[in-house]
């Protein structure tokens, strides 16, 4: 087998799963993780369908991700009084089995530390140069190191995209909001409860993120390294707000773990670029478009599966990688959670709550997702060696 080493930047979903695969078939590899540990907690993500699960089946984790789940939580809608007008209920926010995100990637971490990969925290890519034999790699800590190939596993705003594809801004589209998730000190309410106005939107408790905010807005102009910074964008956009807004703002002052980012779309023409290559949201990200974590982790099963049949030939996977999983990764292309959960009108909040209210909206709901998520069929690749 050629081109056996292989560096992934990212260590939040689909860079430990595929990580975890490649060294079960035999490849050397490093993960890569500008951030200096394994993030825990955050917002819960989910699994639905069969294809969701035979993957992690298949990985041997189905059992512990089952073990691990938070169950779907119902969400209380209230107006400003705090009266209930409808509740979105746990199956449709949760999917099948709901997990922390981040104790999916600390068991995905332990599974491919264990399987024998290299995980270089704090650290990030600088640059990358393709040779006839590889990849030459530079680092803002690490020294200069060459790999065979090259994957991508690093968000939406994908740093190995930028250096590979070209600027961040021809392949990501925004869609008109932003979002934000506090881990706030306390809790508010046994039940979640979802407060909107037009163009807002704040909702607390459950297990989706201790405080949750979406809402309209041009782009806007902030740090992702900022958490201060961010707060402030939040606090400001969220001021005047009605119900108990400015309690659930007042708690994310003290938030340790706060997180902001724009509702964005990943539009990109191909996945590969010479030995590099591009997974998750990187490849086909939808911010809050409640598949991203099915799509990483089945697109590292395709991924490594594809390496792995085609000896290590790059040109001939990462073709056949695009050519299975173009398909199913358009149920990512067109959703935009943006107006579902802020919409712009008190006309449009009024609609978005009645369709809860109708049993036969939500099967319709819940059966279309099943089938966005089931519509792949899934190789039998060559048998990992046994660990």
């Amino acid at each position: 087998m050629k081109n056996t080493s292989v560096l992934i930047s990212g260590a939040s979903i689909g860079g430990p799963a595929l990580a975890y695969w490649l060294a079960r078939y035999g490849f050397a590899v490093t993960v890569v993780e500008k951030a200096p540990h394994l993030r825990p907690g955050g917002q819960a993500v989910d699994f639905k369908g069969e294809t969701h699960r035979t993957v992690l089946r298949r990985m041997g984790i189905l059992d512990d991700v089952r073990r691990l789940q938070t169950g779907g939580t119902d969400i209380e809608v209230v107006d400003a009084g705090g009266r209930r007008l409808t509740v979105i209920p746990g199956e449709f926010t949760g999917g099948e089995i709901e997990i922390l995100r981040g104790d999916l990637a600390r068991l995905l971490y332990d599974r491919s530390a264990a399987a024998g990969c290299e995980y270089v925290f704090g650290d990030s890519i600088t640059s990358l140069t393709e040779t006839a034999g590889g990849v030459h790699v530079t680092f803002e800590r690490g020294a200069p190191r060459t790999f065979d190939l090259v994957v991508g596993a690093d968000g939406i705003h994908s740093n190995v995209r930028r250096l590979a594809f070209g600027p961040e801004a021809d392949y990501v589209r925004f869609l008109g909001y932003h979002y934000a998730l506090a881990d706030v000190p306390g809790t508010f309410w046994q039940v979640a409860k979802m407060y909107n106005e037009p163009g807002r939107m704040v909702s607390a408790g459950g297990s989706k993120a201790s405080a949750f905010f979406v809402f309209a807005s041009p782009p806007l102009d902030y740090d992702r390294y900022d958490t201060e910074g961010m707060k402030k964008a939040v606090i400001d956009a969220y001021a005047g707000m009605g119900w108990q807004t400015q309690a659930v703002i007042d708690a994310i002052r003290d938030a340790d773990d706060f997180y902001l980012d724009s509702i964005s779309q990943v539009r990109i023409d191909r996945y590969s670029s010479g030995r590099v290559v591009l997974l998750g949201d990187a490849a086909y990200g939808n911010t809050l478009g409640g598949f991203g974590t099915g799509l990483a982790v089945v697109g590292a099963y395709v991924l490594a599966g594809e390496l792995a049949e085609a000896g290590g030939d790059h040109r001939v996977a990462f073709q056949r990688y695009e050519e299975a999983f173009r398909g199913y990764a358009k149920i990512a292309r067109n959703a935009n959670a943006g107006p579902f959960l802020a919409p712009r009108t008190r006309l449009r909040i009024r609609a978005r709550n009645a369709m809860f209210r109708y049993g036969f909206i939500l099967r319709a709901m819940l059966k279309m997702t099943d089938r966005f998520a089931t519509n792949i069929t899934l190789k039998d690749y060559p048998a990992p060696t046994p660990r």
